[in-house]
């Protein structure tokens, strides 16, 4: 069942007006530029609500989840932008908003999956894709796709693939993140002295973050030249 967003004359407050959440710092850095209110959900559907829900009491005109998502479709390389035209969550697909999609670049023929838990693995990641269709994954999405839909507020996404369908994600990635939305040097330190041999699989993450970041930060560039 498709969920519809609000009207079309709702989406007409500029970027500025917009509350956009992220899961990482590196990521509120990213959105800056775009003169929203950013805040840092920490990388998990708990805290992305409890950021969307405080945009929202502090008098945002529509939510924006942005940030790195990890790709499902085997044709989407490391650093594709994704503005999906829906996302998919419990089995109930949600329309984004067609004009704030628009204000963000467009939007394009993908399904953005909500996930519950990191899918860490390309057979995962494969079953997935063939079980929903979906062009790639994230935690935090569909919880401020909630938060929009519970305040009658315009909802979008705007996301990079980082880790592509073909990378699985090794042990340190797993455990990197801390409750603030920051990477852990410590952890990842640890966890490789531990399993010395991802270290290779770290370092070809790494290349495809980066990629993301980049593709993300020129995304944003071209926004505010618009």
């Amino acid at each position: 069942m498709a969920t519809s967003p609000p009207p079309e004359t709702t989406a007409a407050a500029p970027l500025r007006r917009i509350g956009i959440v992220v899961g990482l710092a590196a990521e509120a850095r990213l959105a800056a530029p775009l003169g929203a209110r950013v805040a840092v959900g920490g990388g998990d559907a708990a805290g992305a609500r409890r950021a969307a829900e405080d945009l929202v009491a502090r008098g945002v005109a529509g939510l924006v989840s942005f940030g790195l998502a990890g790709g499902l479709d085997p044709a989407l390389p490391a650093g594709t932008v994704l503005v999906p035209h829906a996302v998919r969550q419990d089995g109930r697909t949600i329309v984004v908003h067609a004009a704030l999609a628009r204000a963000l670049g467009g939007q394009d023929r993908h399904t953005l999956l909500c996930g519950a838990a990191v899918v860490a693995t390309v057979p995962r990641k494969a079953r997935l894709w063939r079980d929903t269709g979906c062009a790639a994954v994230d935690l935090e999405t569909g919880a401020v796709a909630a938060v929009a839909q519970a305040h009658g507020l315009p909802f979008a996404v705007l996301r990079a693939v980082c880790d592509p369908a073909g990378r699985s994600l090794p042990p340190a990635a797993l455990a990197a993140l801390d409750g603030g939305g920051k990477i852990g040097i410590g952890r990842v330190l640890a966890s490789v002295l531990v399993r010395p041999w991802q270290v290779p699989a770290l370092l070809g993450l790494a290349r495809d973050a980066a990629a993301a970041r980049r593709a993300l930060a020129r995304r944003v560039a071209d926004l505010g030249a618009r």
